[in-house]
């Protein structure tokens, strides 16, 4: 219509004439995609100039009719095409849509495919027809493949570099010619990587017989090798400390990206240690009579900086002081780059920010940087709600409210100080739980953190599960942790408890029966923890040594009086493709003294099911009653676990792991009987559930109690939604 003509011109009648706002009005007409032609026509009159505009409308796309599909369903290629009868037709457009039907065809394995279009255009309605025809041919597969000129590698060893494969068992082998453009690339890395720096490849492939014959012919020229290495440019750093973190040495393979990455790492020696402007620029040189390439590395050192400032952006809940005092670098400090990356990992063992980024801008004179912390906040507060199962307490539903990032002076929000306060409740099939709970990590600016419990647990008795009887707690802790360094963090903890345990089995033993009734405990607790994962949510490399010393009764009261020491070893290494292999070991005593003749079966030690050794019952591996057949537990625990896990996707992960471990019902006894072990597989699910895993372990050695092996599966999932 005009009236959307001249909405988008812009143009009145009697303002000065402007060649810019013309040229403006053209562009405009034309981005509306009605108009296949705009022109503008000037005439002088005796009022002005009088201007026309001269517009050629595309055709209307009337009508859409395609021929030929048969192998893939026409709803299919409409839905491809995504062209609708009735929009204005643009052949651009038409051959974009073409274009992705032909795409369709090569992903379904139709590489032969040919799609032809016509346009038939009434120049007296403006209204077109676009005819489609598709000759879809037959699937293509791949007949043979022949490598030709590799000289170094064997044929199998290309051929599993490649993704275009010869059909065998459960594999169609479909020829997709894009896809074998990208095999050539993943060859000549492949060489390149290998030192072969001057390879060069072609591939040939003739449809013969209903099939795909590939030739692929490698010239993998000459394997370069490094010669000398030399260091040029440094003067505050000694050649023997660059020299110690190279890895590249004389005969090595060469290849320019190992050179680069070195590079890189000596860059990051001289950031380490203030240089953040320092450059290395590495250079080869073939010496053509050694045959070896020899290599430079030319470092400009620059002058050391120092911090400045600190700025935090980004906040709009968190307090700066919560983020200032996780920072390990302060004004006045040189510019280290361990400092920034330990910095780094504090922040992100917070939980509060979903981005971390670390910036400089100059500062107010030279040498001197201010360093910037932008940080971009996630939700720290949340009310959860749902269910799930587990393989202990079998079927629960729980409510939690809770803030990671609470304040308690803060009334409007009640957010932004780092303090953690969590109201939980659950109920299920076996169990009841109710906790609250509070922990201020930073008291009196300091890094010492304070927090309580109060709650009260009952868990219903099911052998299925290893609990012979009925537990009911409850009690409540005060906590005080100090970190003593980036590292290493103390703890002491005193808690109250009242323990009752009923609904023994009237044919369980006597030892059994003998623990049931109602105590008091009152148990003092020492800790010391010494942490150097990267992080603590999902931790790929570093260590985890915890250890804690408890004393319960004695001087400090309550019916029962044992000591009791468990220490928890895990260590964290990185493997290809970010992957990660885990050892963790856990060891345990526990010993009556005073009156107490024996440790309650409550604080005993239990092994066996989904948190020790996977493809046992629940806490069935140690002692057990000689006439039930439900765990006693015991003084001393040893367990063991080895899992590698593996991404499958972003937030699933496969497990292979090994257990072994047992408990004894003497300290006097640790590791004077068998170990029972087991293996099997796993997967890690992250959900907005929280992480849900499942296990499916088999044991190596037969239960105790029991007549034969059987694998189990272990279930954990309880979090909300």
């Amino acid at each position: 219509s005009n009236a959307t003509v001249f909405s988008n011109i812009k143009i009145k009648v009697g303002e000065p004439y402007n060649e810019n706002v013309i040229n403006e009005a053209i562009k405009s007409l034309i981005s509306l995609g009605y108009f296949e032609n705009v022109e503008v026509q000037k005439e002088t009159t005796l009022e002005g100039l009088a201007i026309t505009f001269v517009l050629e409308e595309k055709p209307v796309l009337k009508k859409i009719t395609i021929e030929g599909t048969r192998r893939i369903s026409q709803k299919k290629v409409n839905e491809t095409l995504e062209l609708k009868e009735g929009i204005f037709l643009d052949e651009f457009k038409v051959k974009e849509a073409i274009r992705r039907v032909e795409d369709l065809y090569k992903r379904k394995g139709y590489d032969l495919t040919e799609i032809t279009y016509h346009i038939d255009l009434d120049k007296e309605t403006g209204e077109a027809t676009l005819a489609i025809v598709i000759d879809e041919k037959r699937v293509v597969k791949v007949r043979k493949i022949v490598i030709k000129g590799n000289d170094t590698f064997s044929d199998k060893r290309i051929k599993k570099l490649i993704k275009t494969k010869e059909p065998g068992f459960l594999r169609r082998g479909l020829f997709k010619k894009d896809l074998l453009e990208d095999d050539m690339q993943r060859i000549k890395d492949f060489y390149i990587k290998e030192g072969f720096g001057e390879v060069s490849l072609e591939y040939t492939w003739d449809y013969l017989d209903k099939g795909v014959y590939i030739t692929i012919k490698i010239n993998e020229g000459p394997r370069f090798y490094i010669g000398t290495i030399t260091i040029e440019g440094n003067k505050d750093i000694s050649l023997e400390a660059i020299n110690e973190l190279i890895d590249l040495k004389e005969g090595d393979i060469f290849t320019k990206e190992k050179v680069e990455l070195q590079g890189l790492e000596i860059q990051s020696l001289y950031f380490d240690r203030g240089y953040i402007f320092a450059q290395v620029v590495p250079s080869s040189y073939f010496n053509p009579q050694t045959k070896k390439v020899d290599i430079t590395f030319k470092i400009v050192e620059n002058e050391i900086n120092y911090v400045e400032r600190i700025f935090v952006r980004g906040n709009q809940k968190t307090k700066d002081k919560v983020i200032r005092r996780e920072l390990k670098i302060y004004p006045g400090d040189k510019f280290e780059g361990e400092k920034i990356k330990k910095s780094r990992q504090e922040l992100e063992n917070l939980g509060f920010f979903e981005e971390i980024r670390f910036d400089t801008e100059p500062g107010t004179k030279p040498n001197w940087q201010d360093l910037i912390v932008e940080v971009k906040e996630a939700k720290t507060g949340y009310l959860s709600f749902g269910g799930g199962y587990s393989s202990i307490d079998e079927f629960i539903g729980f409510v939690e409210i809770r803030q990671r990032n609470f304040d308690y002076a803060n009334w409007k929000t009640f957010t932004g100080a780092g303090q953690d306060l969590s109201v939980y409740a659950s109920m299920g099939s076996l169990t009841q739980n109710y906790n609250l709970s509070f922990t201020n990590p930073w008291i009196f600016d300091t890094p010492l953190s304070f927090g309580f419990d109060l709650y009260r647990r009952e868990h219903d008795r099911e052998s299925d599960v290893g609990y012979g009887y009925q537990e009911k707690i409850k009690g409540g802790a005060l906590r005080f942790e100090r970190e003593l360094n980036d590292y290493l963090k103390a703890g002491l903890s005193y808690r109250l408890d009242t323990v009752e345990i009923g609904d023994v089995s009237d044919d369980a033993s006597s030892a059994l029966k003998a623990e049931q009734g109602k105590n008091d405990l009152s148990t003092l607790e020492l800790s010391l923890t010494r942490d150097t994962r990267d992080n603590v949510f999902n931790p790929s490399e570093g260590t985890l040594f915890s250890n804690s010393f408890q004393v319960t009764g004695g001087f400090l009261g309550g019916d029962k009086d044992f000591l009791k020491y468990f220490t928890r070893l895990s260590l964290y290494f990185p493997m290809p493709k970010k992957s990660v292999l885990e050892s963790r070991v856990r060891v345990g005593f526990a010993d009556p003294f005073d009156d107490t003749n024996s440790i309650p079966i409550y604080e005993r030690f239990f092994a066996g099911g989904s948190n020790s050794i996977r493809g046992y019952r629940e806490r069935k591996v140690g002692p057990i009653d000689s006439i039930t057949g439900d765990p006693l537990g015991g003084e001393a625990l040893f367990v063991y676990n080895l899992e590698y896990t593996y991404p499958m996707i972003d937030f699933m992960k496969l497990a292979v792991f090994f257990d072994t471990g047992n408990v004894w019902a003497n300290n006097d006894d640790f590791l004077s009987d068998k170990l029972y072990s087991s293996v099997g597989l796993g997967l890690r699910v992250k959900t907005p559930l929280g992480p849900i895993s499942i296990d499916y372990g088999w044991p190596l050695d037969v239960e105790p109690g029991e007549d034969g092996k059987e694998g189990r599966f272990h279930f954990n999932i309880i979090r909300g939604f």
